[in-house]
């Protein structure tokens, strides 16, 4: 044992530069095993990997098809152990399992996913993005951009996974590519950004935005945002973009003493509403705002809203002008509101700041960009009738979608499959918003149907015909059927569109697009 323990204690480099040991991965079926088998072999290593599921049960095998390693599934045969001359079970593995004790005493050495990430740099340029809202559609439009100057950025390759916490952005910009552009998340917990965020090792930084919707009943505001704040920490001297439109953000580089390049974003708007916000100085900051937590500040302390770098005015569904301290040039997007011309201009001061692509280039990329799946998606379109999916599930985020559907349909009917992260008064902001924004509610999800209580009379509330049963896996608020029995009463509704907002919306977007098809079969449409 003690052989062992201090073979685990010897420098890794020695090793990962030997092309002639082999790596053997536990837990090729889980997201971080199955990536960190993937870098290994970007970096030429020889790995063999192993898992008790099945293939059946093994969802990410079709991201090592390219690859062919040796897998063992269902078991971890002596064969695996006999063959391996360093194994890396996963981080979740318990110190005082069986299958840790086994490779304790087995003749190959123990490495850990942190001795991968220490011993593999990215070797390529990393761009973290972070904040509460649009880091999916900032992030890919990003790699759009660099997709159309030949750039190729690492991708997870995983399908249906909206991976940015812990170990997965870190791997992810260690996998094959010329450039990581990695969206990174928080648990809300502090010091879980900071852990990303330093494995990654980033040369530039984003944030979107920052609102106490991702919070948990009683935690702190200011405490989430310093979290989000550790980016900020990792990239003193750098270079950060900022929605500088978000008094929370602006206020952080002054809170932080951020000493870097800063490139602040926003727009010139009418506002469409008014709110508050806790200032770093302590006092409620008033926000004419121009999208839920942005807008025009000033503070007594002093903080007040500056003139963006990249400001975007004259703005249209999915037009805008945008002024620069170098030019002006009128922009055209293939997606469409005002969240997304937000999310277009931390993209496109990033692309232009720090990829140095011309903002004529950016201007001819950025109109063929048609949006990221489950965000705003119309999966029908009908003469009478629309129906569309999206992620939103936090009460910005709901506020912000339809606020824009409203701005293109009389009547909307919408369908909550959401549980909020912030537990019961997150649901009840997430209808209150949605009673502000809507003809029709369906509250499809247990929480929300408890959250809807107090409209009931209002009219606007539809309920399904069986009550939903208490559910929620992590933010998925409700199961395929409550989905589909919430859908079923919105298409009952005299509407314009229905929408269906929510994680589970969009998971089970499929069925819905069957729900639909055999709709229209019975109506004789098809």
């Amino acid at each position: 044992m003690s052989a062992n323990m201090n073979n685990h204690s010897s420098r890794l480099e020695k090793v990962l530069l030997s092309k002639s040991k082999t790596y053997g991965v536990i837990g090729i079926c889980g997201v971080v095993g199955n990536l960190v088998a993937r870098v290994l072999m970007d970096h030429q290593h020889n790995v063999i990997c192993t898992d008790l599921q099945d293939s059946d049960n093994c969802p990410f095998l079709y991201t090592l098809a390219e690859y062919n390693p040796p897998i063992y599934l269902s078991n971890h045969p002596e064969s695996f152990f006999s063959s391996s001359d360093y194994i890396i079970p996963p981080p979740s593995l318990s110190k005082t399992s069986k299958m840790f004790k086994k490779i304790m005493k087995s003749n190959s050495q123990l490495m850990e996913v942190d001795d991968i990430i220490e011993q593999i740099s990215p070797d390529k340029p990393v761009i973290c993005i972070t904040g509460t809202n649009g880091k999916t559609t900032t992030t890919t439009l990003l790699k759009h951009f660099c997709y159309m100057i030949g750039l190729k950025p690492t991708e997870h390759g995983f399908k249906t996974l909206q991976g940015n916490v812990a170990y997965i952005p870190p791997l992810q910009c260690r996998l094959k590519g010329d450039i990581a552009v990695v969206e990174t998340g928080t648990e809300g917990e502090k010091g879980d950004l900071k852990f990303t965020i330093e494995r990654c090792r980033p040369s530039c930084g984003v944030i979107t935005n920052i609102t106490p919707d991702h919070l948990n009943n009683g935690s702190n505001f200011m405490q989430y945002a310093r979290i989000k704040g550790e980016l900020l920490e990792e990239l003193q001297g750098k270079t950060v973009v900022v929605n500088s439109d978000d008094p929370t953000i602006w206020g952080l580089l002054s809170e932080l003493n951020y000493q870097g390049k800063v490139v602040t974003f926003g727009v010139d708007h009418a506002p469409e509403g008014v709110s508050k916000k806790i200032c770093w100085c302590k006092r409620e900051i008033i926000i004419k705002e121009t999208l839920s937590g942005l807008g025009y500040y000033e503070c007594q302390c002093g903080l007040k809203r500056p003139i963006p770098h990249y400001l975007a005015k004259n703005i249209t569904e999915n037009t805008f002008l945008l002024q620069t301290p170098q030019e002006v040039i009128e922009i055209e997007m293939g997606i469409s509101g005002l969240h997304n011309v937000y999310n277009a201009l931390g993209a496109i001061a990033t692309a232009h700041e720090v990829l140095n692509i011309p903002l004529e280039d950016i201007k001819k990329y950025i109109k063929t960009f048609k949006g990221v799946p489950g965000r705003l998606e119309c999966v029908y379109h009908g003469e009478n009738l629309n129906l569309i999916v999206d992620y939103a599930h936090n009460p910005s985020g709901v506020e912000t979608v339809l606020r824009e559907l409203k701005k293109t349909y009389d009547k909307l009917a919408v369908v909550i499959t959401i549980s909020s992260e912030s537990g019961r008064t997150g649901d009840e902001e997430i209808m209150a918003k949605t009673m502000a924004n809507a003809d029709f509610i369906i509250p499809a999800s247990y929480y929300s149907r408890h959250a809807a209580g107090k409209y009931i009379s209002s009219g606007k509330i539809k309920l399904t015909d069986k009550e939903p049963d208490k559910f929620r896996s992590g933010t998925l608020g409700a199961t395929e059927e409550q989905v589909i029995e919430g859908l079923k009463k919105g298409l009952e509704c005299n509407t314009d569109a229905v929408v269906c907002i929510g994680e589970a919306a969009v998971k089970f977007k499929d069925n819905i697009k069957l729900l639909i098809d055999l709709n229209m079969e019975k109506n004789g449409e098809k």
